[in-house]
């Protein structure tokens, strides 16, 4: 079946027209990579043990009330507290949006009859920005996070901006004041 499609990859090479530098390479790398997974296969994965690793961090991640402790590395690698107390789940990077960051959208395009076709309507999908609920429009990426801090008064709970990279334990770890 493989064979056959390298056949047909390099038969169809041979019809096209367009021989730039550029479809020639991407004609020579797709037969190539065809001819690698020929010769050397794809990996004998059986027991999926990242993908079981992973569910298991993301149920994790789903619980609730998941006691934390969240510190910030300083230069020297020494550890500084960022809640008074501990921390409510993981850190969550302050770039994460609540809705997603592209909507599809559909326009209706009219075309009058003077434009050479008869007076009609059609609708095309395209992707636009779409902004957050507060109506913003979050960057790509920031160097920041959140962090869920519970308060010393051990029952409220206080969202924390923090901008150096953190490092979120379940456990308490020593740290400097």
């Amino acid at each position: 079946m493989k064979i056959a499609a390298i056949i047909g990859l390099v038969m169809l090479a041979g019809c096209q027209q367009d021989q730039s530098g550029s479809a020639r390479e991407t004609q020579q790398s797709l037969q190539l990579s065809e001819e690698t997974a020929v010769t050397v296969g794809v990996p004998a994965i059986k027991n999926y043990a990242e993908k079981r690793q992973l569910k298991m961090i993301y149920e994790l991640r789903d619980s609730a009330n998941l006691v934390t402790y969240t510190y910030t590395i300083d230069m020297q690698g020494k550890r500084h507290k960022v809640c008074p107390t501990n921390s409510v789940g993981f850190g969550i990077p302050y770039s994460t949006q609540y809705t997603a960051p592209k909507a599809l959208r559909m326009a209706k395009s009219i075309y009058p009859p003077s434009s050479g076709y008869s007076q009609s309507a059609e609708w095309k999908s395209y992707e636009a920005d779409q902004s957050e609920p507060n109506g913003l429009y979050m960057p790509q990426q920031a160097d920041a996070t959140w962090v869920i801090c519970l308060h010393r008064d051990g029952k409220t709970l206080a969202p924390t901006y923090v901008e150096p990279r953190i490092v979120v334990y379940l456990f308490e770890m020593p740290a400097v004041d």
